[in-house]
């Protein structure tokens, strides 16, 4: 069964109820044609993203760098099927390309990367989009100051992660209510029931004591999500963590809520019969809203910098010729620092004291610290990332993904190798030239 209509989103609630059953038809049908992929995560977040995209979501896809567009973040990244399958509802992709999916030489990979336009970072190490998405946020709340919103979508496996609750604590502190988490809290994770499965007051209690603003929903009653997005973009003066009970494989009664079915594809077989259960192939098309036009208050130009000087006879710390340095660059409008709460020893003060505006403080969260770096680099924004060297060990993957998402950072540690002999193998450096040269894109 093909259902041919091509229709265009209104404010209507049963067309976005339909579009979610096609993302759930499309996240199987090329996940099933790849022979891999992951539609049962994609099935529990349909309804979330097909709210999302029709009555939310402000974002221009014929100019996916408008600096007003909004910016979606799939932290859970495994339910590229998901992606996709919105991409081509909102008439990004074509279907063609969409059952390209997972086949060498497709832009559609199996977890989504910036070789995509319409993809800010990439994703699939679970735990790393909530925090990008902070650094995103904070840039459009202090630094861009436009109205733009930052949605992100998060699987509740990764919840157990550290990083997300760095970020939920960051988002609380700076107070970014330009930041929504969705929490797609489908109860089973890879091998089986995650950390707190569907008890949901726990979730709730967790992200209120870090300072965001909960809402408890069911994530499949329509009406429920349309209510908690209009909430989240009132003024609420928080960043709103939206808590949403969900089923997997939500839609194809062989496979809900049971467990064997994380990240394999249906059999042919059997997603003939789930499609026929969904109501059939369709081709709605969905009109995003696009974003009134808008600025950063920060201009992306260069400027004339006076780096310091030196003579042969001064004896000056390396740390304190960079933070001499990061003040000079300062003069450039888009430079912008950020630091793991040791500014005093990276001399990185130097620039807050002059430049608190673009200053942030990240406190002793190096995971945090990365994903701020990367998330500012997404909005075009020159990064510099300062700690001491040994730490940046603790957030080695975000910067292996960092550089697969070929994000425009500086990650300057100081205290490296064995010159701080009398501090002991803890705080050295030993490993950084090889851990550093072995990410792609690194210099």
């Amino acid at each position: 069964m093909t259902v041919t209509t091509e229709a265009l989103a209104t404010t209507d609630l049963e067309f976005a109820r339909q579009l979610g059953q096609q993302l759930r038809v499309d996240s199987i049908r090329c996940s099933t044609a790849a022979g891999s992929g992951h539609p049962t995560s994609s099935m529990s977040a349909a309804d979330l993203i097909a709210v999302l995209v029709t009555r939310y979501l402000q974002y221009d896809w014929n100019k996916p760098k408008d600096p007003n567009n909004d910016h979606l973040i799939f932290s859970k990244g495994h339910a590229s099927p998901l992606v996709y399958a919105m991409f081509k509802a909102v008439g990004a992709i074509t279907d063609t390309e969409l059952m390209t999916y997972r086949k060498f030489g497709s832009r559609l990979q199996g977890h989504p990367t910036p070789a995509i336009p319409w993809v800010d970072v990439a994703t699939g190490s679970l735990g790393q989009g909530l925090p990008i998405s902070v650094g995103v946020a904070m840039a459009g709340q202090k630094l861009d100051k436009l109205p733009y919103h930052v949605w992100v979508l998060c699987g509740d496996s990764e919840l157990a992660e550290g990083s997300i609750w760095e970020a939920f604590d960051k988002a609380g502190f700076y107070q970014l209510a330009n930041l929504t988490a969705i929490l797609d809290i489908n109860r089973l994770g890879q091998r089986g029931e995650t950390e707190y499965g569907w008890t949901l007051d726990t979730y709730r209690r967790r992200v209120e004591a870090f300072g965001c603003f909960p809402i408890v929903i069911d994530g499949h009653d329509i009406t429920a999500i349309d209510r908690a997005y209009g909430t989240a973009l009132s003024a609420t003066g928080k960043p709103t963590v939206i808590i949403a009970k969900t089923i997997k494989g939500k839609g194809f009664s062989e496979i809900e809520n049971k467990d064997g079915w994380h990240g394999k594809a249906l059999p042919p077989d059997m997603a003939e019969r789930a499609i026929k259960e969904l109501g059939g192939i369709r081709h709605l098309k969905v009109k995003t809203a696009k974003p009134e036009s808008g600025q950063p208050a920060i201009k992306h130009t260069d400027a004339p910098v006076t780096l310091p000087t030196y003579t042969k006879e001064d004896k000056v710390a390396t740390r304190k010729a960079y933070g001499d340095a990061l003040l000079a660059l300062g003069a450039i409008p888009d430079v912008v620092a950020m630091d793991a709460e040791v500014s005093n020893s990276t001399h990185t003060d130097e620039f807050a004291k002059a430049y608190p505006d673009r200053f942030f403080e990240i406190y002793i969260a190096e995971q945090m610290l990365v994903s701020t770096a990367v998330g500012m680099s997404v909005r075009g924004y020159r990064p510099f990332a300062s700690t001491f060297a040994a730490f940046f060990a603790r957030a080695y993957d975000f910067i292996r993904m960092a550089g697969i998402s070929e994000a425009n950072i500086r990650l300057v540690g100081s205290h490296a190798g064995v010159e701080i002999g009398q501090d002991g193998p803890s705080q050295m450096a030993l490993e950084d030239l090889a851990s550093m040269r072995a990410i792609h894109t690194s210099t």
